[in-house]
């Protein structure tokens, strides 16, 4: 199993700018499992992204949306029983574990600590298994690629696009999990290999949105399954050289993104005063903190990046978050 890695690349003018991977092995997973309930705090988080999850336990029926993750490696077995396993058997690289997203309107991967706001450089995608044998064979709900004469310009497409600061991007990158729009059918295909794809074009970035469309759809949306797989997302950040030193104002923030309490950890023993503010310097709330935990309630607040403020002895310390 590959462990996290971040690899500082760059050195100038102070900064650091350094390179994470989030590969998912962090959850240590045995081999042929999954898990699709975050608990609490309705995030997944490796690296410096964050997935959000959202499991109900009914009685009758437990579901889930958003992101799960999984190491499962069934390849040959079609339909929604097999719903967590990805077509090529395992994660990217050789890698054990991997992230399903199962999309409803969008699926989000927020960005944390020294990537938010900046730049996702890439990450791999493939068809889960579900999905994959879906569309190469049908099903009772959804249909076979190509049709019967194999001349259908079928496509199963996954749009991604950032958020930066509130806005939503103009531009987008558009990857096609299976198309069979070709003249010539011998070159339609259905993703079944980890594929890298460079996501930089979009620029900085607070999260990732993915859309996912189909050619088969019907009375009630989409018939192809809504899945895909991800796996060795790779994010950039610029760091202080200045700031990683001096530990003289230093605060702990989680979890990032939150839905409804943002903790914070503070470790002097005096108290001091905490402010959020929106991107635009809005005062949101101001708040006394004492040493130790804290517990914020940013539930009343709506969705968007701000940032928290302390201010102690004249010196002022800010990290971003996002609220969900």
């Amino acid at each position: 199993m590959k462990a996290l890695n971040t690899l500082i690349f760059c050195l100038f003018s102070g900064l650091l700018l350094a390179q994470s991977t989030a590969d998912f092995e962090n959850f240590n997973l045995p081999t042929g499992s999954f898990d699709n309930d975050a608990g609490d705090s309705a995030f997944f988080v490796s690296g410096d992204i964050s997935l959000p999850n959202d499991y109900v336990d009914d009685p009758n029926f437990p579901y889930w949306n958003g992101w799960a993750i999984s190491s499962m490696t069934d390849v040959t077995t079609p339909g929604f029983a097999n719903e967590y396993s990805c077509i090529a058997g395992g994660g990217a690289e050789g890698s054990d574990t991997y992230a399903l997203g199962y999309v409803f309107g969008s699926a989000n991967m927020y960005l944390s600590g020294g990537a938010q706001g900046e730049v996702v450089q890439g990450l791999y995608l493939n068809n889960s298994t579900y999905a994959y044998l879906s569309m190469l064979n049908g099903d009772a709900f959804a249909k076979k690629f190509g049709g019967a004469s194999g001349n259908d310009p079928d496509f199963f497409k996954l749009t991604i696009r950032k958020s930066l600061n509130g806005q939503v991007g103009t531009d987008s990158i558009e990857f096609y999990l299976a198309d069979y729009r070709f003249a010539n059918n011998d070159e339609d295909y259905i993703i079944k290999d980890w594929t890298y794809l460079d996501l930089s074009s979009l620029g900085e970035a607070d999260f990732i949105e993915f859309y996912l469309s189909s050619s088969d759809v019907g009375a009630f949306g989409m018939n192809t399954p809504a899945y895909f797989c991800m796996d060795q997302v790779t994010t950039t950040g610029l760091t202080s050289v200045v700031e990683q030193s001096d530990k003289s104002l230093d605060f702990k923030v989680w979890p990032n993104p939150t839905v409804k309490n943002l903790s914070l950890e503070w470790d002097k023993a005096i108290p001091a005063t905490a402010t959020i503010l929106t991107i635009y310097g809005q005062l949101m709330k101001q708040i006394q903190i004492v040493p130790g935990q804290n517990s914020i309630d940013v539930a009343d607040m709506p969705s968007g990046v701000f940032t928290l403020q302390v201010s102690f002895e004249g010196q002022v310390a800010s990290q971003k978050f996002v609220k969900q």
